[in-house]
């Protein structure tokens, strides 16, 4: 009996120590900058910035989801998973045709050890074609 006991509690804990290696290894995402500024553009420009990240866990990151706050701003995630040391990228489309600031969220979902991350775009779409002729007084206003 008291055999049965010693190997049931060996193979309890060599249970337990792989369980508590296993979890040793984690995916770490981190950005090059969360937020990205456009600044003041032409309505129809190139509407396409990319968020650069890099893997600095010591297991495969997967991203399983990125998504946006309206249908204006378009993200394209990554189809194979970032190994550990290896960079990625995040492209996102904003829709230009918009005269209006941007101010919008990207959500990254992703197994890594922060599993939602928040990125920002933000700028401002002008058509100058349109535009009245304004102050200095005013333009600084349009800028904020």
């Amino acid at each position: 009996m008291r055999n049965i006991f010693t190997v049931l509690l060996i193979s309890i804990l060599q249970a337990s120590s792989l369980g508590i290696h296993a979890q040793d290894k984690v995916a770490k995402i981190e950005f090059e900058s969360q937020t990205i500024d456009y600044g003041t553009i032409e309505k129809g420009s190139d509407g396409v910035r990319v968020f650069k990240f890099k893997n600095t866990g010591d297991a495969p990151l997967i991203i399983s989801a990125v998504k946006s706050t309206c249908g204006c701003t378009v993200p394209k995630k990554p189809t194979a998973p970032i190994l550990p040391g290896e960079n990625g990228e995040i492209e996102v489309k904003y829709d230009t045709k918009r005269v209006n600031p941007i101010r919008k969220t990207i959500t990254v979902t992703s197994n890594a050890d922060t599993p939602t991350v928040a990125l920002k775009i933000k700028g401002t779409v002008i058509d100058s074609s349109t535009a009245a002729v304004i102050g200095d007084k005013d333009k600084s206003v349009l800028e904020q």
